[in-house]
């Protein structure tokens, strides 16, 4: 069984995911506000990392549309790389995963559960990554 943690890399939150004991289900964790130095946000995400005892750790790849990768997305991928050097040693793995419409997915459904706002925005990065995990469970 893999325990899985899911990452939303946003340019002023990370939004983040765990999934449970059995690799089966998605649930939302509270976002990381970004700062200006990346190995303090990987840092962040060490320890839930830890916390949670994750084997993996999914990082969202924003795709074009027509699946090529452009500039988000080799950011993306070079932070990716980033975070699974600062996670060496720990035993996990780093992958990215095509995040396409996963906020789009989120937006929706947190509008349908009445989240409206401030609190719709703060919520939105955990709302991808839980979608973005639950994608990438699925396909497991």
């Amino acid at each position: 069984m893999t325990k899985a943690v899911a990452v939303d890399l946003g340019s002023r939150r990370i939004g983040l995911a765990v999934s449970d004991a059995s690799g089966s289900l998605a649930f939302p964790r509270p976002h990381i506000a970004r700062r200006d130095d990346r190995e303090l946000d990987h840092r962040a995400i060490a320890e839930v990392v830890d916390e949670v005892g994750a084997d993996v750790v999914v990082v969202g790849l924003p795709l074009s549309l027509d699946g090529s990768r452009g500039p988000a997305a080799r950011a993306a991928e070079e932070e990716a790389a980033e975070l699974a050097r600062s996670l060496e040693g720990r035993g996990v793995s780093v992958e990215t995963f095509d995040e396409r419409l996963t906020t789009v997915a989120a937006e929706t459904a947190l509008g349908s559960a009445g989240a409206r706002g401030r609190q719709r925005r703060l919520r939105v990065d955990s709302a991808a990554a839980t979608v973005l995990l639950q994608s990438w469970l699925d396909t497991r």
